[in-house]
């Protein structure tokens, strides 16, 4: 299966915001031809209008896939109009953050293929990372096509379990907002040392943006590349060993800032 699959099988984007339309046009850059693309939006963007995709019309009875890109807390709506597209051959991908695929299986029927991904927001500008595990209806091919149509926005990397989402939750899905605060936190701390706070923020953010290209693109493991740039009884040493400290710094922190992450997600699944 390929983009040429999609384009003549259909593809159906349920929910257009910033998730769906960086993806929308990943696709439409890789090559999906707009006739191919039918969007259920409640409110479409101008960018959305200018693409040429059908927008809010009739759908196809049996579109190739079906992706899901609505908030969780509007899934209740927006399932409904789907219903007669399961227990087919449509596939079914959801990046709804939370909502686990027996959800879907409930809403539209149990033998209906389904691939549950979790994107996060560097989706936005083609920097993110989706982990993907699809139901036992979910073929390889199926699994495949998935990850091609989620390789638009970033990496894609597969999972065995599906509780292994929680974990995920707790490092990837809620990690951009820890790299936030650390960039906040640089600035703030710079602006402590003296360094106007539109300098600080700056320079916060370009090493922390730089720093996270390098540690993705060097052949080095990130330790290899922290020793390298340490040279002993050095500035970067002083400031590490603070940071490394094992019960006050960074490792404890991040255990406990992950850990609550993925707890949080456990508890919203169970409850």
């Amino acid at each position: 299966m390929d983009m040429d699959f999609v384009a003549e099988k259909g593809l159906v984007l349920l929910g257009c915001g910033k998730m769906g339309s960086a993806m929308l046009e990943g696709w439409l850059n890789g090559g999906l031809p707009p006739s191919s693309v039918w969007v259920v939006d409640p409110k479409p963007s101008d960018w959305v209008k200018s693409t040429g995709v059908a927008i809010n019309g009739d759908l196809p009875a049996a579109p190739g896939i079906v992706l899901i890109a609505v908030k969780p807390q509007m899934m209740g709506d927006a399932l409904p109009s789907l219903q007669d597209m399961g227990n087919g051959p449509t596939l079914f991908i959801s990046v709804a953050a939370g909502t686990p695929m027996t959800a879907f299986a409930d809403a539209l029927g149990a033998q209906s293929p389904i691939i549950r991904a979790m994107p996060n927001t560097p989706a936005a500008v083609g920097r993110g990372i989706t982990s993907i595990i699809g139901n036992s209806y979910t073929s390889d091919e199926q699994l495949d096509l998935a990850e091609m149509l989620l390789k638009a926005v970033g990496q894609v990397v597969r999972l065995e379990d599906e509780d292994q989402m929680d974990a995920v939750t707790g490092v990837s899905g809620s990690g951009p907002a820890y790299v936030f605060h650390m960039i906040e936190c640089m600035a703030k701390a710079g602006e402590a040392e003296g360094l106007s706070p539109e300098l600080a923020m700056q320079l916060a953010q370009a090493t922390v943006a730089g720093a996270g290209a390098l540690a993705e693109e060097a052949k080095e493991t990130p330790t290899e590349l922290r020793v390298n740039v340490t040279s002993p009884n050095g500035t970067t040493q002083a400031g590490l060993d603070v940071l490394m400290d094992e019960e006050n710094g960074l490792p404890s922190l991040m255990r406990r800032t992950v850990g609550a992450a993925a707890n949080r997600s456990r508890e919203l699944k169970d409850g």
